[in-house]
């Protein structure tokens, strides 16, 4: 129902549904330099408008999901995916090699699992985590991921002895829309460490086995 969708892009997820499974991507405060990101964004605002979407529109996110699934797709195949091969060059302080706080961050992922939410697997890289879950009952996204991203953070600067953020404010969502994106984002979070070149002892992935 209309009523249930949040489409406000200040408050990430950009679309917010109960009964859901999300692919969401969260990435340490200093994983992208600014000036990267300047540039992928002016890149982006072009996109848009040359699709007819004005990206100075608080709703550009909802405009852009009434595209053509290919046309959307082409989006994500430019932008996000991106994202994600720099992400894995592993560039920035990437505190999270370190097992100790990723050990914090895999406590918070799986604190709640089967209860507020459903785990289909995560991934914790260097400089970025990405999850695949669902929300039970009445928890929503939003709410699980503030909780996920606050913890973190507070218990790795306590950890670190410094203070600030740790997180970038923004996650990147994706609702998953079908068996076969579902497993394309299951072979992603396998695959995800032999693409970023990463050893055994520098990353952690949880894959359950699904019924």
């Amino acid at each position: 129902p209309k009523d249930e969708i949040d489409k406000s892009y200040r408050r990430l997820p950009h679309w917010e549904q109960p009964d859901v499974c999300y692919f969401l991507t969260f990435r340490t405060i200093d994983s992208i330099p600014a000036e990267v990101m300047n540039g992928w964004k002016s890149e982006r605002e072009q996109w848009l408008r040359a699709n007819g979407i004005d990206p100075e529109t608080e709703d550009w996110h909802s405009l852009l999901e009434m595209l053509p699934q290919e046309v959307r797709d082409g989006f994500h195949e430019r932008f996000s995916k991106r994202m994600h091969e720099f992400l894995d060059t592993n560039v920035g302080e990437c505190l999270l090699r370190r097992p100790d706080l990723r050990e914090i961050v895999v406590e918070a992922l799986g604190h709640f699992d089967a209860d507020r939410y459903q785990l289909a697997g995560f991934v914790i890289m260097p400089n970025h985590v990405h999850v695949l879950v669902q929300c039970l009952g009445e928890n929503r996204i939003k709410a699980v991921c503030y909780s996920w991203k606050r913890y973190t953070a507070r218990l790795i600067h306590e950890r670190l002895e410094r203070k600030g953020h740790f997180w970038q404010a923004e996650t990147y969502d994706h609702i998953v829309r079908s068996e076969a994106q579902f497993e394309h984002y299951r072979n992603y979070i396998r695959e995800n460490p032999s693409k970023g070149k990463l050893r055994e002892r520098e990353y952690a992935l949880y894959l359950p086995e699904l019924e």
